[in-house]
């Protein structure tokens, strides 16, 4: 349980339980994100009804949320900033409306994994709720392009919009780049389609005649995109900081070479699962979006060295993900040792052509690295070096956990140590002319 903080000498927030009952009209802040705090929807709709200061309402640990507490919310908290209903799969649009329907001055609505949402709700949420600046609407498997499209109209303020694993989102759910006046293109006469066509396709693209300046992160994972909603997006959000396209199998070089545009405001991108981009709009995007501190290019099947030599030169890069990035071997793992002085983490999990002696050297010469994963790199099963690493998660087979390696803090240094004693042992046997065997201890004498 999380303890209460004051603010002020009279509002508190309370967090993991419910008001006691001096505190129901002081309560500001209502924050339950534990399950285990066993708190239901009937008593907690009891508390609600006399809370009438709350700002931030978290209820993502009440699994058993229906929309008349929601209701109830709505109808007594008049000045509701902010609302996280996550996880709570009982909620319905019947709730969401109500809410939208008290003109509340919300600026952060939080609805991930509320499956039974539909577009009215959302296109309720960004056509009154115009303060809003951060949006989470992800696994949603109901949204479709109609409410998204409202999103990106109505919602001018947002800094913050994620849609990560909506299925349904195509290009139509996001700006374009074309110059098409909408009554011209609604005028335009189309040819008979080759096949049934949805809804969808037949929406005209979506033109905008303002930017989104303020939008800074986006996260649009897996949702079923192309290159010109990236093209479109980068062009109507110029200033976006942080970007997620994980798991959009359909983009291309195009598609980062619009995220090259973004220049030096591009903080954090995430290309996992992106299968076919390649080392040439890898280079493009690095060169130009300087000062990238995340980057993350897991299983991206056709990156070479190449990329890997452009990443390290990022002077800001914190992070660097290249797990499964099978082409990369020893002379990449070289360049981010000699440039990529201010990696802290760093994983290269199942990239099998790495040797000891590469992994070696990036750790000798990362003095600031503080995380490495090396799961599935056969270099690493050798005497010694399990001890250093985390513990498996239990539910790995036996095969897995001995494939398993997490070094983090003061391991990692270790980790250093051990494999410099090791290599001095081996000097030392080759200066003698006698055969090295591995060890597992520390110890510098060689037998």
């Amino acid at each position: 349980m999380y303890g209460d903080a004051m603010y002020g000498d009279f509002f508190i927030k309370v967090a993991d339980r419910l008001p006691k009952q001096d505190e129901l009209r002081r309560v500001r802040h209502l924050i339950i994100r534990k399950k285990s705090a066993g708190i239901m929807d009937d008593e907690l709709a009891v508390a609600l009804a006399h809370c009438p200061q709350l700002e931030s309402v978290v209820l993502s640990g009440v699994p058993s949320l229906t929309d008349r507490t929601i209701v109830t919310l709505a109808s007594h908290a008049n000045n509701l900033m902010g609302l996280d209903l996550s996880g709570c799969q009982n909620v319905t649009d019947i709730g969401i409306l109500d809410v939208v329907s008290q003109a509340l001055p919300l600026q952060w609505v939080m609805l991930n994994r509320v499956s039974g949402l539909t577009d009215p709700a959302i296109s309720a949420i960004s056509r009154s709720c115009s303060r809003l600046i951060e949006l989470e609407l992800c696994y949603l498997p109901l949204l479709s392009p109609l409410s998204v499209r409202d999103i990106w109209t109505y919602s001018r303020k947002l800094r913050t919009l994620r849609l990560a694993y909506c299925r349904m989102l195509t290009d139509q759910a996001f700006p374009s780049t074309l110059d098409i006046p909408p009554s011209k293109y609604d005028s335009y006469e189309k040819p008979l389609p080759h096949r049934p066509v949805t809804l969808f396709e037949e929406l005209p693209p979506l033109v905008l005649t303002h930017q989104a300046d303020n939008l800074r992160i986006l996260d649009i994972a897996y949702c079923n995109i192309t290159d010109d909603a990236i093209e479109g997006i980068v062009h109507h959000a110029p200033r976006i900081q942080t970007l997620n396209l994980s798991g959009c199998q359909l983009l291309t070089d195009r598609a980062l070479d619009a995220v090259a545009t973004l220049g030096g405001h591009l903080d954090v991108l995430i290309l996992a699962h992106v299968p076919n981009i390649s080392d040439l709009g890898v280079v493009n995007f690095t060169r130009n979006c300087v000062n990238l501190r995340c980057v993350d290019v897991s299983f991206c099947r056709h990156l070479t060295d190449m990329s890997v030599f452009e990443l390290a030169s990022l002077e800001c890069l914190r992070r660097l993900s290249l797990v499964r990035v099978h082409h990369l071997t020893d002379l990449g793992l070289s360049a981010i040792a000699e440039q990529a002085k201010s990696l802290e983490r760093l994983h290269i999990d199942y990239c099998d052509k790495l040797t000891l002696d590469g992994v070696h050297l990036a750790l000798k010469s990362l003095q600031n690295l503080e995380h490495l994963t090396a799961t599935g790199i056969p270099s690493l099963r050798r005497k010694g070096i399990k001890r250093f690493s985390d513990p498996p998660p239990s539910n790995l087979d036996v095969d897995q956990a001995a494939a398993f390696f997490v070094f983090n803090q003061e391991k990692v240094k270790s980790l250093t140590a051990f494999l410099t004693k090791e290599e001095m042992r081996r000097r030392e046997a080759e200066a003698m002319n006698i055969s090295f065997s591995p060890r597992s201890d520390d110890l510098l004498d060689l037998y």
